[in-house]
């Protein structure tokens, strides 16, 4: 007789949650309904305890899961958080949510559903703050955008001659603009003396244009938008900076500090920003990695925390974030598969990776460039992104330094590994190879 799964976690119970209600399953039979009111979900913490449930499985919903998690656990009963796929109805299983809490407490008694990684409080609390930033930079941006779209209105281009329109420059002409001025010649007299040496013609000609009185309505509430989210990206540095000095106030003092890097768009306002990042992660410097600064580090640290045990190795890590190559063979038949949706620690190394196809003295740059010679820029982009993603796992795990050989280097190894290729392939073909003498160039 075949052997029968064994319950893993008797003492497991299911909950599936809803925007209104939750749906409990703590018994073999039946399940019990609440509310998303905080005394009803400590009603069924209470309910859970009462029937010896010391640990409870539920799905990733959106951001519901987060209260009823911090309460349970408050409550001494542990949460674990599992994906959705995971926990899916068998064919001809009702689909009901009363079903749905019954399912995952089967499922998780047997041991059949995979945690998934929650950083521990005080990572969830920068990750917020970072997020929250993240949301009134694109926020700013828009209103960037009503500017822009105000000045083409009214013909103005200052914002095509000018690098850009919320620099000092800009912000001083917006100011006068805004306060009356009109002449083009007193306006540009308000740009930073590299403008005034090298565009001070085309930032006049820009600034002919016509002053409506809707359009300048229409600049002036971009403008007051912008600074609004200005103000409020810069309450957001704060608290961070509160953070790291919260959570870098035991760290023992650096015994040397490297240089960091130029921060060139959204540089937070925190003084002495690279050491507190470098305090944060025991003096291991992550921004000497290719395409990362400490703003990076920081945001990504925001999503998977500073502890890499959760993973087993690197290839667990890239795994979890979506950047391990993936093959859906069958046979004879290369199925295609578009992968799992990426994380937003995943997304943070795509975006570094995409900005190394445009360097010039980067090795990962030279292999990002190679790989879409022949791949596309997508799969360049992805794959440059893993080898970002397993860097920062071992130097964060191992202490291991990035030393960058510069593409010479990297060239001359590919050269080496493609002679290596072709010798292989001559010898199968019962060939040597007779390689050319490098002639001497005599000046």
């Amino acid at each position: 007789m075949e052997e029968k799964l064994k319950k893993i976690n008797p003492q497991g119970a299911g909950i599936d949650i809803g925007a209104e209600q939750i749906f409990v399953s703590a018994e073999d039979e039946g399940y019990q309904t609440f509310g998303c009111f905080t005394q009803e979900f400590k009603l069924a913490a209470a309910y859970l305890k009462e029937r010896n449930v010391s640990n409870v499985a539920m799905e990733a919903t959106g951001v519901y899961w987060i209260p009823l998690k911090d309460i349970l656990e408050e409550e001494g009963v542990r949460v674990i958080l599992v994906k959705a796929g995971d926990a899916k109805q068998l064919p001809g299983r009702e689909k009901t949510d009363g079903a749905d809490c019954q399912w995952i407490r089967t499922l998780h008694q047997y041991g059949l559903l995979r945690p998934c990684v929650i950083p521990e409080a005080t990572i969830r609390q920068l990750r917020t703050y970072m997020r929250i930033r993240l949301d009134n930079i694109e926020m700013a941006s828009q209103h960037i955008q009503h500017m822009q779209k105000a000045f083409i209105l009214m013909n103005i281009r200052l914002h095509q001659v000018i690098s850009q329109l919320t620099g000092a420059s800009g912000r001083r002409i917006i100011e006068a603009i805004l306060s009356g001025e009109r002449d083009a010649e007193k306006l540009v007299l308000l740009c930073d003396n590299q403008i005034l040496a090298n565009k001070k013609k085309e930032v006049i000609l820009s600034l002919q244009g016509n002053y409506r009185d809707e359009y300048l309505f229409m600049l002036g509430q971009g403008y007051k938008g912008w600074q609004f989210y200005n103000s409020l990206i810069i309450e957001c540095d704060a608290r961070i900076d509160e953070w790291l000095k919260q959570n870098t106030k035991d760290k023992e003092p650096l015994q040397q500090m490297t240089k960091g890097k130029m921060i060139r768009h959204h540089k937070p306002r925190i003084d002495n920003f690279h050491e507190k990042v470098l305090l944060l992660n025991e003096g291991k410097d992550l921004s000497q990695l290719p395409g990362l600064t400490d703003y990076t580090v920081l945001q990504i640290i925001a999503e998977v925390g500073t502890d890499m045990s959760k993973w087993k190795d690197a290839k667990h890590f890239v795994s979890w974030l979506g950047l391990a190559p993936k093959k859906h063979n069958s046979g004879k038949m290369k199925r295609h598969y578009s992968g799992s949706t990426n994380t937003k620690a995943s997304q943070l190394f795509k975006e570094s990776a995409q900005c190394l196809l445009k360097s010039k003295n980067i090795a990962l740059g030279s292999f990002a460039r190679r790989i879409r010679a022949f791949k596309g820029p997508a799969i360049s982009i992805k794959a440059t992104a893993r080898k970002l993603a397993v860097m920062f796992y071992n130097v964060l795990t191992k202490g291991m330094q990035y030393v960058e050989k510069g593409i010479a280097k990297y060239e001359e190894q590919i050269k080496k590994t493609d002679i290596q290729k072709l010798a292989r392939w001559a010898d199968r073909m019962g060939f040597s190879l007779n390689p050319n003498q490098t002639n001497t160039v005599h000046q």
